[in-house]
């Protein structure tokens, strides 16, 4: 898959994977048997979809909230000649879920995800603290589930 296309059956890979994992011994089997492929098969076309960075993992949603934590969105305008230094902070955090560079003045976006709401706003603090730039700290107000599927 070196040129980033997906075939017909990565398509139909991705979309299964988003409805979720059989609750069973064999879950990679059982979704290969739905797809009519072995499971070295599907194993080995997930392995790739991973390496090339088309998916960048394969687990579970949490609805961290239900479990009294929370996630954040949060944003920094970091100097472009710094930029890496940052990130190497940024990225450090435990509580840093995944990290964006963006084209924008808001060029670094990630997401802190934390056992409670004084865990987050600490997390921040320390971020704050840490990279000596201002956090722009975006919480959640509404949860949107968005399914992506994709023609196969």
């Amino acid at each position: 898959m070196a040129d980033n296309r997906l075939d017909t059956l990565d398509c139909q890979i991705i979309n299964r994977m988003q409805r979720g994992m059989p609750i069973c011994s064999q879950p990679y089997q059982a979704i290969a048997d739905e797809l009519g492929i072995s499971e070295p098969r599907l194993l080995a076309r997930l392995h790739a979809l991973l390496a090339d960075g088309v998916l960048t993992r394969i687990g579970p949603m949490y609805q961290i909230e239900k479990m009294g934590g929370r996630f954040c969105l949060a944003a920094m305008a970091v100097p472009t000649s710094d930029f890496d230094r940052i990130a190497a902070i940024v990225n450090a955090f435990p509580e840093v879920a995944h990290n964006y560079q963006r084209d924008h003045h808001l060029n670094m976006w990630f997401v802190v995800a934390c056992a409670s709401p004084q865990a987050l706003f600490d997390t921040i603090e320390r971020l704050k603290a840490a990279t000596g730039l201002h956090v722009y700290a975006m919480p959640k107000e509404k949860e949107f589930f968005v399914n992506l599927y994709l023609p196969a």
